[in-house]
């Protein structure tokens, strides 16, 4: 029986997954797409055993899955693909209607705790799927993230300088204001599956794909080039920036991440 593993269809993972499908038996796995909310849905519901799913999923609910060691998608600055793009000033967003993606709901944790917790203010977060030139119509700002984000911050609205729009990178501003990594998503598993002997294999398959794809980006973006919006170079720069790490370093990030949503009510 195959393990069954939630695929973000993001490139921020790409590396990973070009990896895992090109080296690995394909009787042992099966992919299932989503984005990361649909995924933390699935693997809360047992739709997959395994998924790089939100932090927050992880944090409200711990006795439900093992966390995968050594594995994650974090930021430790720039993160390229978290951004809030506005009107105005972060700093002057107070009262205003923000629109943040309904693909992330650590995403949409982090807007929170860098309005209210950094910049002290209130405002209106509604969650949004429009794209970013009707978002900004309905709201002095807007956060997307991922391909949504990479594509967007290429976008005639943003480029054109009469429109005088703001790009903030959410990872940025939060290692600016901690010191500490962001960890947007974690390697998560239904802890049912744990003792399965797909599930150690799978360790090691993914421990493999992590250090491959660290030594052969430009393989791996030469391939994801082809009949991408990025390319080849700028996939390269996209993917260092990320960190797929977990290490202590990351865990305190995580652990300060869980203080601000238990302050907050949100976990």
């Amino acid at each position: 029986m195959k393990l069954k593993i939630g695929k973000i269809r993001f490139l921020n993972l790409y590396p990973i997954f070009y990896t895992l499908e090109k080296e690995c038996d394909p009787e042992l796995y099966e992919f299932v797409e989503g984005t990361p909310s649909a995924l933390n849905a699935m693997i809360r519901e047992g739709t997959v055993d395994v998924s790089p799913s939100s932090s927050i999923e992880y944090l409200r609910n711990p006795d439900k899955y093992t966390m995968i060691e050594g594995h994650s998608i974090s930021s430790t600055d720039c993160i390229k693909s978290i951004l809030l793009f506005s009107k105005r000033p972060v700093d002057k967003l107070g009262g205003a209607r923000v629109l943040a993606t309904d693909q992330s709901e650590t995403s949409v944790a982090l807007l929170k705790i860098i309005l209210k917790d950094f910049f002290s203010l209130e405002a209106d977060i509604v969650v949004a799927d429009a794209p970013l030139k009707e978002g900004l119509r309905d709201g002095e700002a807007y956060m997307m993230i991922g391909d949504d984000a990479l594509k967007a911050v290429r976008s005639d609205i943003v480029l054109d300088k009469k429109n005088r729009i703001l790009t903030y990178d959410l990872g940025k501003i939060w290692y600016e204001r901690t010191g500490h990594p962001f960890v947007f998503a974690l390697w998560i598993a239904r802890k049912d599956c744990c003792k399965l002997d797909r599930f150690q294999l799978l360790i090691e398959h993914l421990d493999m794909a992590r250090d491959f794809a660290k030594l052969n980006l430009d393989e791996i973006a030469e391939a994801a080039s082809k009949g991408s919006f990025m390319k080849k170079k700028e996939l390269v720069d996209y993917w260092e920036t990320i960190s797929y790490d977990m290490n202590e370093y990351h865990k305190e990030g995580l652990k300060l991440f869980r203080k601000y949503l238990a302050d907050a009510g949100d976990l």
